[in-house]
């Protein structure tokens, strides 16, 4: 008797041939659903990093270089982590490595 699948979504027939076995045999395709199914993710992922870098190098008037350029997206993707941070520790911190000058407080 010949097996009927009945499959409306790229997630249900990525499913079904990992749960079947047929994965192996059909490498390629398996790729193709997986590539598929995370392109959205990742373009988001893209277009929000350009976003962010629009709106920090428009911040800061394109004075930057690209090491501080990162370190600022790097700061303004992952804000949510970083709002819990003291300041004044890093501060604290980042006196104690050298003598300077001026203050920083």
């Amino acid at each position: 008797m010949k097996q009927e699948f009945q499959v409306y979504t790229l997630v249900e027939l990525c499913q079904l041939f990992t749960k079947s076995g047929r994965s192996n045999v059909y490498v390629m395709l398996t790729r193709l659903i997986h590539l598929v199914l995370i392109l959205p993710v990742s373009i988001a992922t893209i277009e929000r990093a350009f976003s962010v870098m629009k709106h920090v190098k428009t911040a800061l008037r394109n004075k930057m270089e690209d090491d501080l350029l990162g370190d600022c997206m790097m700061l303004f993707i992952e804000r949510d982590f970083v709002k819990d941070i003291d300041i004044y520790s890093i501060i604290d911190e980042f006196n104690i490595l050298k003598s300077r000058r001026a203050q920083l407080k």
